[in-house]
């Protein structure tokens, strides 16, 4: 889960939420621009952190407040059985949401090459499988590239939001620069809308991600944050993209 300190206590947003925001973005792309099969495309985004399971296992800090995702680490183990029940999950959407999906858990996990034997073998069977998916799906591998490079985009984006990291005084700040080597800046307007240079959307749009809010500072177990969770108040935090026109796209 994202936690962030809110005035009252912790502002929690779930993982799988943020997942669904980087759809959101990812839906309203430039469609002259638009990577291979955007529409599952957009899917494998949605899903990309049903790893995340806000309400199973560890999620308290020693100190007992909630754990931000950025702390939270299992042993290599867990891991690996984590990613291939994630991977095997994939593979009922189809073999494109799963492909993009092993591109993502390969690139999260570039460490664990020689983290042990089954690691090892665990990842090279994942490259093996993907031109295997590129093959079978008519898709050469920088179309492949291109798709992935667009789902790390938004979720890059969908964090930036989430985590409350816009920069203030209309300052820009890179998202990526994955898809076809741009520079990609995000930046807030005079009037709270934000926008993106190039502009790379077909219209002004809105998004949201719903919030739960805790005053509990510190819980003494998981089931006790995870009871604060499930009563906590929610709210929709939006955030609106507009074109800046006093800027060439």
């Amino acid at each position: 889960m994202i936690v962030n300190q809110a005035q009252t206590g912790w502002e929690i947003i779930y993982h799988r939420a943020h997942a669904l925001l980087a759809a959101q973005i990812a839906g309203h792309w430039d469609r002259k621009n638009a990577p291979a099969r955007l529409y599952e495309t957009i899917a494998a985004i949605s899903h990309h952190d049903d790893l995340e399971k806000e309400w199973e296992g560890n999620h308290l800090t020693d100190a007992g407040a909630p754990m931000d995702f950025t702390l939270g680490k299992n042993s290599d183990e867990t891991a690996l059985k984590m990613w291939q029940k994630h991977i095997e999950n994939a593979r009922y959407r189809g073999r494109w949401v799963t492909l993009l999906t092993s591109y993502h858990l390969v690139y999260l996990n570039q460490d664990k090459w020689e983290a042990s034997k089954e690691w090892g073998q665990f990842l090279k069977e994942q490259v093996k499988l993907q031109e295997k998916w590129r093959k079978e799906l008519g898709i050469d591998k920088d179309e492949a590239e291109r798709a992935y490079q667009f789902m790390g985009w938004c979720d890059r984006l969908s964090l930036i939001l989430a985590q409350k990291k816009i920069p203030d005084a209309g300052r820009a700040l890179e998202i990526t620069s994955g898809i076809d080597g741009v520079r990609y800046d995000l930046r807030e307007l005079p009037d709270g809308k934000l926008t993106v240079e190039p502009w790379c959307f077909e219209e002004e749009f809105t998004v949201n991600v719903e919030a739960a809010y805790l005053e509990q500072l510190q819980f003494k177990s998981n089931e006790e944050l995870v009871q604060a969770l499930q009563s906590a108040p929610v709210q929709i935090l939006e955030w609106t993209f507009t074109k800046d026109n006093g800027k060439k796209s």
